[in-house]
């Protein structure tokens, strides 16, 4: 049985933090490998994601390609649509009957858990693995009890990276050097995102 860890997202773009996290989560957790799925159009985000989907997985392949356990996966883009874990878990669970899986989530999310898409059903599926950021004090007292047993609470370094702020960065002619690895800001700055 081998414990994989999911992270979910947009990736746009992909940067340090996000891989500081899968990193954090793996040790602590003793993933076997951690899964970097895209998300097509993410329920919880108004705005669409500014790269295309194609680009979007090329720069967490590119930010991914000197870890062997890690891995990227475009099944939620190929699915189209509004990703919701619960779809995503049962095609995963299907396609790699063999495998644990666990969701990496920020201590920003874990307090929104029951409110997740058939989160009665999902909870039966996975387990998650909760970052603990200093910046985000959790309060697991407010959660129901059976999302408390199914929660991995794991250290996260105060790392204060957003996409976000990154694709205003490009647009103002700014550098990503140390905020992204510098092949996807290359990739970045020859596919002219985010100007």
């Amino acid at each position: 049985m081998r414990k994989v860890g999911i992270m979910g997202g947009t990736f746009d773009p992909i940067h340090y933090a996000h891989l500081i996290a899968a990193q954090s989560a793996m040790e602590f957790a003793a993933l076997d490998e951690v899964w970097f799925i895209p998300t097509s159009s993410p329920p919880l985000k108004p705005n669409a994601p500014l790269a295309t989907e194609e680009q979007r997985l090329a720069m967490v392949n590119l930010a991914i390609q000197g870890e062997p356990r890690f891995r990227g996966l475009d099944i939620e883009l190929n699915r189209g649509g509004t990703s919701y874990s619960i779809d995503t878990i049962m095609e995963l669970r299907a396609m790699y009957p063999m495998h644990q899986f666990h969701y990496i989530i920020g201590s920003d999310r874990i307090h929104d858990l029951p409110r997740w898409h058939r989160a009665q059903e999902l909870i039966q599926l996975v387990g998650f693995i909760g970052l603990n950021r200093p910046s985000e004090p959790l309060e697991l007292d407010q959660l129901p009890t059976q999302w408390q047993s199914k929660l991995t609470i794991a250290p996260m370094p105060l790392i204060e990276i957003s996409s976000t702020e990154l694709r205003k960065r490009v647009k103002a002619g700014k550098a990503l050097r140390y905020y992204v690895p510098d092949e996807v800001e290359s990739y970045i700055r020859r596919h002219r995102l985010y100007e």
